[in-house]
């Protein structure tokens, strides 16, 4: 690597405040510094974003007025963003987009109208065409905050055969096939524990293992994931907050080294990621540490592309922060805490 190589990345924000809309950013590995933190594009609350396995388009979560949907960007030299359009539907936006290794087809989760959408890519400039499924869930659940069900996380299984859908209203994993026209066929859910509030996942690179952050008991629960017909298995229950904190906490982001040593997990409320080693014959976890997030509500961090580095979002705080991540022990040490971004969410590197 040259000593002034840089690696792009992005932020999806909430717009309620001074955000414009998506934000890129620099991170110079060898200074170990962020810089050229600046609008990339303007959008209302993108509050997730992916990025296509090639870089070269990003889709984020959109809001237009009283209509809510997915945009579809094609990525320009230096991390600008030119809009190529937007698919959008009355009612509010989703919260999590995702898209297949091929770029073939985009998924996204509502968590207020409670369903998973596919929708189909044009190959021949990225730009979203239509949705071609749209599957809506029923249920509730203890939790006064799962009155019916909230969808909040949807991507594609490490076959991409399936997409696993985390169903934070109901305390459920549902799993649907995709059929090679991108439309969702249902064939499994999985209960989960009462109240949990499933969240987001995070796959193991051996595609057996499956690690899944609950909200609202901030868990992670270990899974055995099962290709042969898309079903998951429980096999670990591990709480990601000290017994004796007792303030309100809620989880947030999952990650996993690329190694498959390392689980990464966010707090918010404990405001803190908890670190964990992997058993890479059972997949269970262990945990080593917590590290403060040194401001409030961490809504997502990512891992750079080289997994030197971490970089974490805190949502009500307003800020950034930096860390170094020992490849070896998997533990974090704090770099820098005060770059600004307003509201910022999700963190997104172009990979290399």
């Amino acid at each position: 690597m040259a000593d002034n190589e840089k690696y792009i990345g992005f932020i999806g924000t909430y717009t309620k405040g001074e955000s414009k809309g998506i934000y890129s950013f620099a991170l110079n590995p060898a200074e170990k510094t962020l810089s050229d933190i600046k609008a990339a594009a303007t959008l209302e609350n993108p509050t997730y974003l992916n990025i296509s396995k090639d870089n070269r388009f990003l889709y984020s979560v959109a809001k237009d007025g009283d209509n809510g949907g997915v945009a579809a960007f094609s990525i320009q030299p230096g991390g600008e963003l030119k809009e190529l359009n937007r698919v959008m539907d009355a009612g509010s936006p989703p919260c999590y987009v995702s898209v297949d290794s091929n770029n073939h087809f985009a998924f996204s989760a509502n968590y207020h109208k409670g369903t998973v959408d596919s929708y189909l890519i044009s190959q021949e400039d990225g730009s979203l065409e239509s949705i071609v499924s749209v599957m809506k869930h029923e249920g509730r659940g203890p939790d006064p905050r799962q009155e019916k069900a909230h969808t909040h996380y949807a991507n594609v299984t490490p076959d991409e055969k399936y997409i696993a859908v985390c169903e934070l209203g109901i305390d459920a994993l549902i799993t649907y096939k995709v059929g090679e026209d991108g439309k969702l066929e249902k064939v499994n859910l999985l209960p989960l524990k009462a109240g949990s509030g499933p969240r987001h996942l995070a796959f193991h690179p051996n595609g057996q293992f499956a690690y899944l952050m609950t909200e609202f008991s901030s868990e992670v629960i270990v899974l055995d994931y099962h290709p042969e017909n898309g079903h998951f298995t429980e096999k670990q229950y591990i709480s990601t907050i000290p017994e004796d904190f007792t303030e309100n906490n809620q989880g947030s982001a999952i990650h996993i080294s690329s190694d498959g040593r390392y689980v990464y997990a966010g707090n918010r409320g404990h405001n803190s990621i908890a670190v964990f080693s992997v058993d890479q014959t059972t997949g269970e976890l262990t945990f080593l540490e917590h590290t403060s997030t040194e401001g409030d509500w961490p809504r997502d961090f990512s891992l750079d592309p080289t997994e030197k580095f971490i970089v974490a979002s805190n949502q009500e705080s307003n800020n950034l922060v930096l860390y170094a991540r020992d490849e070896f022990s998997g533990r974090l040490s704090l770099i820098q805490s005060d770059i600004k971004v307003p509201n910022p969410v999700c963190i997104k590197f172009l990979t290399v």
